[in-house]
Parts: structure tokens; sequence; C-alpha cells
């Protein structure tokens, strides 16, 4: 269960964010990848790199505010940084030993979704009713008329 319950973890945090619509979705999460890359500031037990790595992580999420590909990078950076957190430094959550091989499972889930643009994964819930466009494609009502009356 140790390792599956990270994966369902991963998906409901994607389910969660999609009730967030665009582009806030894709803002909002690059505020939480870089809060990520602080998680161990406080006592991750690998002294100055701790610093080197937030350093690294809020450049990937300043990027991610107009980038989902900037998003899921910093997710896989957090990912290989609670692998070594597993291995050589302390769990990122303290009392809890196996916390930061179960957040190296489940930050991939959610790179994975952000990799695909961040969809609203809600539409597989909502049975006829139209999906949510992306930003970037949807046509001003000016443009929209124009094409629907032949002349774009």
């Amino acid at each position: 269960m140790q390792y599956i319950a990270p994966v369902f973890i991963g998906v409901l945090y994607a389910l969660l964010m999609s009730l967030i619509r665009e582009p806030h979705r894709r803002r909002f999460n690059a505020i939480m990848v870089g809060g990520a890359g602080a998680a161990y500031l406080s006592g991750g037990g690998l002294d100055g790199w701790e610093f080197a790595f937030t350093v690294v992580a809020t450049y990937v999420a300043y990027r991610g505010l107009e980038s989902w590909t900037f998003i899921g990078i910093g997710w896989l950076l957090h990912t290989a940084w609670d692998i070594v957190h597993h291995i050589k430094g302390n769990p990122i959550v303290p009392f809890a030993h196996g916390s930061s091989l179960g957040c190296a499972i489940c930050d991939p889930v959610i790179a994975l979704w952000c990799f695909r643009g961040g969809p609203s994964l809600l539409r597989f819930f909502r049975k006829g009713r139209p999906e949510e466009q992306p930003a970037a494609a949807a046509l001003p009502d000016s443009l929209s008329a124009g094409r629907a009356a032949g002349n774009g």
C-alpha cells in the first residue's frame, strides 16, 4: 500500500486542481511546485544544498507561471530531491520515515499531468457537457462570429 497510495494521491491532486479554471490553474500549480521546492528547508539534513535546490526550484516555478512544461520539470526535480532525502537526508514529514519515498512516487504522477498541459480531469465525470477549452485556443466572440458567418 505504501507504493499504491502515493499514486492515488497524485491523481487526487490533479482532480482537485481541475476545480480551478485556466489560466489560474497553471499559475496556482507554479506556486505549489515552488512551495514543494522549499519543503525540506527546515530540517532536510543536507545543509547548504537545501538552499541551492530551493534557488533552482524557485526559478523553475517562476518559469512555470507561463509554462506547464516547467511545472512538470519542477515536480521531477522534486522527485529527485525526494529520492536523495530518502537515501541520505531526513524525511519530508519528520515522524513518517517513508514520506520522502511516497512523495517520490506521487510527484511523477503530478508531473505527467503537468506535461499534458494540466487538463481538467473532471470531464470524465461530466456527461453531455462541453470540455473546457485551453485559454489560448478560445477565440474572442467577434472572431468566432465572423468565422461562423463565413468571413474567416
